[in-house]
């Protein structure tokens, strides 16, 4: 009996030992199972973020022109003249005309140079003599192209003979491929036409009567201006320097100076040769052209003028040429005295309506 106690005893223990876990889970407190409750999402604030600014544009700046101002179409935009035409000393007189010591300003300079005044009381045509060249050190007022000029005032014409900037004792100035001298001969024009028949030194001068005379390099510089000034009436070209440019300084540069002139503008490209070269821009030439070149003339090739003579015809131009056989660069014997009074004939038919 004692070990079925004991036995019953031990059972019940068993039994509660088994059962006291399932009765803690049945009286414990349950665990709330959290709940999420949604929550509206906060709207992402931009972190503001630096704009950058539009890096400015660079300007560009135009590569300056370095032929500007030596060009047909800027020589012939511009505006001349300025100051007037004075008498510095009376220098003779003779039955025909009277010659005077003149200057007159040329973009800040002062250029000397004559003038023959034929004797009445006009007014008289005007006729500008632009000589050829000549070296520098060794020129005069009264030079070598003195002879045409007075043939020419006695003749009638009242007549200017520039010294170029650069020959004394005219003051010297910006020259590149001799637009200056062009520009010294075109300020001269100017000149005249606001002073002539005015009281004072250009009385006699009829300012709507202008004609143009220049000899090998004066010729040159002729051809440019007739290109720049449409009221020169009237031009004679005598063994006159080519309105090409390149070959004027190709000419300089290999015969005339061997090699010490002319290098700086050979090294100009084609297309601004193009630009200052007064040959490609005779349709703007509206003064009727008399050329006279000699066959055996040595310093400018007389091709240079029968091309001349030919472009202009081709353009229905006014123009006559002669050729003058066994004559050099500058005429002499009757030659010289037949091209003269061509040249009268010319102004006579041109400037004086004759």
């Amino acid at each position: 009996m004692k070990h079925f106690y004991r036995w019953m005893l031990f059972a019940v223990w068993l039994l509660f030992v088994s059962c006291a876990p399932l009765a803690a889970l049945a009286t414990a407190t349950p665990v709330a199972t959290p709940s999420f409750t949604p929550t509206s999402t906060m709207a992402a604030t931009a972190t503001p973020t630096a704009t950058a600014s539009p890096s400015p544009t660079p300007t560009l700046t135009p590569t300056p022109d370095p032929y500007a101002g030596l060009t047909i179409a800027d020589l012939s935009a511009r505006s001349y003249g300025g100051g007037e035409l004075q008498v510095v000393q009376a220098l003779g007189e003779n039955g025909s005309f009277t010659r005077s010591l003149v200057t007159f300003p040329s973009d800040g300079l002062t250029i000397y140079g004559f003038m023959n005044v034929p004797q009445g009381p006009g007014p008289f045509p005007v006729v500008v003599v632009v000589h050829g060249y000549v070296n520098p050190v060794g020129y005069q007022t009264l030079t070598y192209t003195t002879r045409y000029a007075d043939a020419l005032a006695r003749a009638g014409y009242l007549v200017i003979h520039p010294n170029l900037r650069g020959y004394p004792p005219s003051d010297d100035g910006d020259n590149r491929f001799r637009v200056g001298f062009a520009v010294d001969v075109l300020n001269l024009l100017a000149v005249v036409r606001r002073q002539g028949g005015q009281p004072g030194p250009l009385e006699k001068a009829d300012p709507q009567r202008i004609g143009l005379w220049g000899h090998s390099m004066g010729g040159g510089i002729t051809i440019r201006t007739i290109t720049i000034d449409a009221g020169v009436r009237a031009a004679v070209l005598y063994g006159a320097m080519s309105g090409d440019e390149r070959l004027n300084f190709e000419r300089i540069y290999t015969v005339f100076s061997n090699g010490a002139r002319g290098g700086e503008e050979l090294n100009t490209p084609a297309e601004d040769f193009a630009r200052i070269s007064p040959i490609f821009f005779l349709d703007r030439v509206q003064a009727a052209v008399s050329i006279h070149h000699g066959e055996a003339d040595t310093e400018v090739p007389p091709e240079w003028s029968l091309d001349l003579c030919g472009r202009l015809r081709e353009l229905n131009k006014a123009v006559e040429c002669f050729s003058y056989p066994g004559q050099p660069h500058t005429f002499n014997g009757d030659s010289d005295q037949v091209f003269i009074q061509r040249s009268i004939d010319f102004y006579n038919r041109y400037l004086r309506g004759e």
